[in-house]
């Protein structure tokens, strides 16, 4: 055992068989869901998350890094879906670059309202940026479905198209990320009855602007 520099009574992570493995990912996948969502990533202990795998906490780390690692999992698992929704029922659903992007915004901005693992990290920055920090690119960059990547690739293809403005993809993908930021400070913009039309006026103004070399 010198060899594996292990040394005596030091605690040693427990081997788990493959069924094992799979049964507490589910569980851990759907337990962290329901905590995430009802009292968010910062209050979820790692008691809480392993209790019903009865398993000890400690094993957490066997199957994630941390609980932000676990969050950003159950989002990614979601890709499918949210690509499904945000870049094939919007973006692509017009040949009008304009019009697709219009689309794509107003898509995304339901989806961070009504998806509640979004908008729970869109009402809690400080759990967002958590999450953030554990956001592997080229992992994300690679995973199948991604809606980043679908975005990314339209902005290009339409740039090079003539049907966007002439400027670095990576700043059009920016400023769409601006708009998309905006109900992160929507108590900022005052009467709450006004937002959907500041919204409104907001994409308008932004989607014609990275359109406009197409007049």
């Amino acid at each position: 055992m010198n060899e594996l520099f292990v040394q005596e009574g030091s605690p040693m992570p427990p081997a788990f068989s493959a069924e094992e493995k799979a049964r507490i990912t589910a569980l851990l996948l759907e337990t962290g869901q329901r905590l995430f969502i009802s009292q968010g990533l910062r209050k979820t202990s790692l008691e809480e998350l392993m209790a019903p795998t009865g398993v000890a906490k400690s094993s957490f780390y066997v199957f994630f890094d941390s609980k932000e690692a676990l969050y950003l999992e159950l989002m990614l698992r979601q890709n499918g879906e949210v690509k499904r929704r945000v870049i094939d029922a919007a973006l692509l659903s017009t040949d009008d670059a304009r019009e697709g992007l219009r689309r794509f915004l107003h898509a995304t901005l339901a989806e961070l309202a009504d998806n509640p693992l979004w908008s729970r990290l869109m009402t809690h920055p400080e759990e967002m940026q958590a999450v953030a920090r554990k956001l592997d690119r080229a992992h994300l960059n690679a995973t199948a479905d991604n809606p980043g990547t679908a975005l990314s690739e339209f902005v290009t293809a339409k740039r090079e198209q003539g049907e966007l403005i002439d400027a670095d993809p990576a700043v059009l993908i920016g400023v769409l990320q601006c708009v998309l930021l905006v109900p992160m400070f929507a108590e900022r913009l005052g009467d709450s009855a006004l937002h959907p039309k500041i919204l409104d006026l907001l994409i308008d103004f932004v989607t014609a602007g990275l359109t406009s070399q197409k007049e």
